[in-house]
């Protein structure tokens, strides 16, 4: 009854969009407008926009939700929106007050479309984005797990892709071979192989463009990647005969934070906009984790979701039936005119992780139930992304087990990067599968020389500027061996003495008492019982 409410960990109902609207910082405040926008064509061809404009609008953070639609069949207007957005122009950033006002002002004078606000708004929106520092750290790893003989699933980037530099941290994806066709394992590495070098070539043209590419158009051309993808696993498959369940496929989902650069204002330096683009095609999820929430970016393309759209079925009814997990569409299967890929913008605005993984981990919904016990330790620098990818997979394996797993974790930053000493141990390295044949089109885009790739610049790193720069340090001089030897036995001497010294004054005045062990903070180890949000 209460599925999908937007009610807090406590019970409460997150605060109501005016209630929250003063407090909000301009670039939240513009993102709010930027997703009514979004809400406002679809609700109103259902004849319920004007849910948009009563208390039913809530906000959780970043992201507004409806507590319930208004289905009294109003006819809402446009002049409806003029009137709502211009009463909250005097609570607004001062930052955007004016611009504000520029943009009501043109809601009153279009027809029945918003598209002709959009740009502008757009490039509000993404103009306060870029005042915020944004950096990246990202992470990700695949593991065969406890069951299956061989790894069907590829990730990017994993431990040997971060020494490139070419896509991270821009990058990031899991495509999950799909179970029960032959091949999944060419699919998958096919299709990141694939992707790799279309998004790169993406990348070069978007930093060449001296205007802001509208989402829209980045949208269509993300989308442009994916049908090609397709198509060629597609080809690959009519090559070799292969019909019906033996047909090779993927699942995907791709996370690309595209480094639009942006000027804040007419006297500052262009900054990365913080655009960051989710397309997702099967059953692999994306999540967005903060302090406070773990929210779920994808929705999976399987038949019990397919119910749901249609209208035939509320969600816990559609997951009792027997192929409620089965797959709707995946790369490769079919031809790219028939599948529909899921493509979203978001907007880094706070500090949080986005969650890339494959069923080996999201089944039984063991991301919820676990995420409270490594994300406010990597907010707070006690945990390594790399600590809590290992934990992720070996929770995967522990609790699931049935499948393999891939992970990858981004953390975003909007402030200047902490220096946080880690114990990172180097990971041994991943073990090569053998592929199976292909052809020579596949083989060109597998094992061809990553040159081609290297020969395309992208812009600037996230991280680039003065306040990532760091300056290497000069080496000492080196000292002679026997002033080292000396040098250290008596260091040893001294610290024995004042050693034995300290323990007998301890003994002598409290000799019941036994000294205290301090240990490391550790990721805990999966629990059998499911963890509560509170916890």
């Amino acid at each position: 009854l209460l599925d999908n409410v937007p009610l807090d960990s406590q019970g409460q109902l997150y605060p109501a969009f005016v209630e929250a609207w003063p407090t909000a910082t301009p670039v939240r405040q513009v993102y709010w407008l930027w997703q009514i926008m979004q809400l406002w064509k679809p609700l109103s061809k259902e004849r319920m926009a004007f849910s948009l404009l009563t208390n039913s609008l809530r906000v959780e953070g970043w992201r507004l939700r409806l507590l319930e639609l208004d289905l009294q069949n109003r006819n809402t207007k446009h002049r409806d929106l003029r009137i709502f957005w211009s009463n909250l122009i005097p609570t607004a950033h001062t930052h955007i007050q004016q611009p504000l006002q520029e943009i009501c002002q043109m809601i009153g004078d279009i027809g029945e479309s918003l598209e002709a606000i959009a740009p502008k708004l757009n490039q509000l929106l993404l103009e306060q984005a870029a005042k915020l520092p944004l950096s990246a750290e990202i992470v990700g790893a695949t593991d065969t797990g406890p069951v299956r003989l061989h790894n069907e699933d590829c990730c990017y980037p994993t431990e040997q892709d971060l020494a490139s530099k070419q896509l991270v941290p821009h990058l990031a994806m899991i495509c999950d071979g799909v179970g029960g066709h032959d091949g999944g394992e060419v699919a998958s590495q096919l299709a990141v192989q694939s992707i790799k070098r279309l998004v790169q070539n993406l990348l070069t043209e978007v930093a060449q463009q001296q205007d802001l590419t509208s989402p829209d158009l980045v949208m269509k051309q993300l989308e442009e990647i994916i049908r090609v993808v397709n198509n060629m696993i597609a080809t690959e498959n009519n090559e070799q005969g292969r019909e019906s369940r033996q047909r090779m496929g993927t699942t995907l989902v791709m996370a690309l934070q595209l480094p639009q650069q942006v000027k804040p204002s007419l006297e500052s330096n262009p900054n990365n906009a913080h655009e960051l683009y989710i397309a997702n095609l099967g059953d692999s999820r994306a999540y967005w984790l903060t302090k406070n929430a773990c929210q779920l970016l994808t929705v999976d393309d399987d038949v019990a979701s397919r119910e749901v759209c249609l209208g035939h079925c509320l969600y816990w009814q559609a997951l009792q039936r027997r192929d409620a997990g089965a797959l709707t569409q995946a790369l490769g299967t079919r031809d790219g005119e028939f599948i529909c890929p899921t493509i979203q913008r978001f907007l880094i605005e706070e500090e949080g992780l986005l969650l890339l993984c494959s069923d080996g981990l999201s089944d039984n919904d063991w991301v919820e139930k676990s995420w409270t016990e490594y994300t406010p330790g990597i907010f707070r620098g006690e945990f390594s992304l790399k600590q809590a990818v290992e934990y992720l997979i070996e929770l995967a394996n522990d609790k699931n087990g049935h499948d393999n797993t891939s992970v990858v974790l981004a953390h975003y930053r909007i402030s200047p990067e902490q220096l946080i000493l880690l114990n990172n141990p180097t990971a041994r390295p991943l073990e090569k599968e053998v592929m199976p044949e292909l052809s020579e089109a596949s083989k060109a885009l597998l094992y061809s020389d990553d040159d081609e790739v290297s020969e395309l610049k992208p812009e600037a790193d996230l991280n680039s500027g003065p306040d990532s720069e760091v300056e290497a340090m000069p080496k000492s001089p080196r000292l002679k061996p026997w002033m080292f030897m000396v040098g250290l036995l008596l260091i040893l001497s001294v610290g024995a003495f004042v050693a034995v010294w300290r323990n007998w004054e301890n003994f002598r005045s409290n000799p019941n008492d036994a000294p205290a062990s301090s240990e490391s903070p550790m990721i805990p180890e999966p629990s059998e019982a499911p963890i509560s949000p509170d916890s």
